[in-house]
Order: structure tokens, then sequence, then C-alpha cells
């Protein structure tokens, strides 16, 4: 099935150079919407987004939220939102005094993605390193995933990345514990 998501240029979400979260929020509850995924109340006000403080939010960001995040527990449920074409910039997952360094899958929802890593074949040409981050990827093969399949991390500590198909993409990890203090960014202007 095919689903129609506007491919918005920067300026729809940045005021006087300031990050518009709400029209980022915005854009991504109309993609849901275009995907008929339900959007209840807790997503609506659990849901975070981030330009990565980067100012390229087009092209390079993400809307997610955290379902479980149990350390203690060792397990974690994240569902991770991308606009077309959108980026998450390249990082890896380290040991931590809180978790180990972290092991991830991605289930497709809706849309799809090509990830990045260290193992698979050379993207289609439709999923391009966006031109802020050209300098900072540092893997280059990878796996396109589509509706309803999965995807993993090749091995812990490995950098890794996805972009968004022309469609968006509404995605589902699952893994161990998520610590902020964990995430390593090749992008060094990266603030998350």
């Amino acid at each position: 099935m095919t689903v129609n998501v506007p491919k918005y240029s920067n300026e729809h979400f940045y005021k006087d150079g300031v990050f518009d979260q709400e029209a980022a929020k915005a854009a991504y509850f109309e993609m849901m919407e275009a995907h008929g995924y339900p959007i209840p109340q807790v997503l609506r006000e659990g849901m975070w987004v981030t330009d990565f403080a980067l100012g390229d939010f087009a092209n390079v960001g993400m809307g997610g939220i955290f379902w479980v995040n149990e350390i203690a527990d060792g397990y974690f449920a994240h569902e991770i939102y991308l606009l077309p074409g959108q980026m998450i910039a390249e990082h890896a997952h380290e040991l931590t005094k809180l978790v180990r360094a972290k092991m991830e899958s991605w289930h497709v929802r809706h849309g799809e993605v090509f990830t990045f890593g260290e193992e698979g074949v050379p993207p289609p040409s439709t999923y391009k390193v966006p031109a802020s981050q050209k300098d900072f990827v540092t893997v280059s093969l990878g796996q396109l995933v589509t509706q309803g399949h999965v995807n993993r991390l090749n091995r812990t500590s490995a950098r890794h990345f996805m972009i968004a198909g022309p469609q968006g993409a509404i995605v589902s990890e699952y893994g161990t514990p998520q610590d902020g203090e964990a995430l390593r960014f090749s992008n060094p202007n990266v603030a998350f």
C-alpha cells in the first residue's frame, strides 16, 4: 500500500533559527495518520523529538517514545518515527556503569528503512546520506528492511544508523536497556 507523506523542508521546523518541536510532532502525527497508525493519548503526551542539535531536522532527526526501559530486568522497547528520507545520526552504544553495551533489533511496522552498519550491501540510490552528515559517516553497508520485517545490529558497540524510505517509517526497537550516557555519536556536533 502506498501512502502519501509530505517531505518538508527545514524551514517548516525552525522559527527564528530555533527548532520547533510542536511542528516536528505534528509532522510525525500526520505521517502516523497516513499509515493508519493509532495515536493514543499516552503517545501524544510522551513522544519526544530531536534534531540532534544539528539544525537539519528535515534530513537528520527522529521522534520516539520509550515504552519500556527496565535496566534492572534487562529489557527495552522503543518506537522510532522517521519522516521521508530522514536519518538518525550515526552512533554506537558503549558499556556504562548502569548497562552493558546495547544490543538492538528493528521491526519495521510501516514504511521502510535502510539500516546502515558494518555488514550487508550498499544502499539503493534512493537512500542517500544527507550532505550535513557525509563527513561523519563511518559505515556504508546495510540492509533494506521493509514493512513487517526485522533486522538487528550485528554486534554490540557497532556503529549504525538508519534512513527512512519515501513514505517515512514507524519502527519498533527491541533491545537491552538504554542509557543515554552510553551513546557515542560519530558527529561531534550532535547533542541528544
